[in-house]
């Protein structure tokens, strides 16, 4: 699977096109050009897969769902709901028109990676999610904190006299 680093910003046409840009291109593993494109189950934004990663990550949902528990089967339905999309002649790719009222009134979108996908934001909603994203630092050191470093050992509390 491929690490997707970066964020960039295109300009979308009347039909629901835009450029795939070069350096995304560049990182993906995409032999033969053929991406997925889903709702996000967590903002307003769209997750474009290649379709080799979106494969792996259907067979590992696969592996951890069972498809005869009602609540299991609902949510693999919601999380492989996504079309497959390919990158025309002119490297643009098409938002199919089921998926397009997440950026519909969009004239520029915002490709943010996540590392393993790419969101697809509406200019407008990307702007306003960062605005009130909260404290990344306090959330960092909250959630990251208790991770220890690799090869170190986390300081532990002794009562023990020296």
């Amino acid at each position: 699977m491929a690490l997707i680093l970066g964020k960039e910003f295109c300009k979308v046409d009347s039909n629901g096109r835009f450029k795939f840009p070069i350096a995304l291109k560049r990182q993906l593993e995409t032999e033969d050009g053929r991406f997925v494109i889903r709702e996000s189950v967590y903002a307003e934004c769209l997750e474009l897969w290649t379709y080799a990663s979106f494969r792996e990550e259907v067979e590992k949902l696969q592996e951890k769902l069972n498809p005869y528990r009602r609540e299991d089967r609902d949510l693999l339905r919601k999380l492989t709901e996504g079309n497959v999309i390919e990158l025309d002649s002119n490297d643009r790719l098409l938002v199919p028109v089921e998926q397009k009222h997440v950026i519909s009134k969009a004239k520029e979108i915002v490709l943010q990676s996540t590392g393993k996908f790419i969101e697809l934001w509406d200019r407008e909603a990307y702007d306003k999610m960062n605005q009130s994203g909260g404290d990344y630092a306090s959330r960092a050191e909250e959630l990251l904190g208790r991770i220890p470093a690799e090869g170190k050992m986390e300081p532990v509390e002794s009562n023990a006299r020296v």
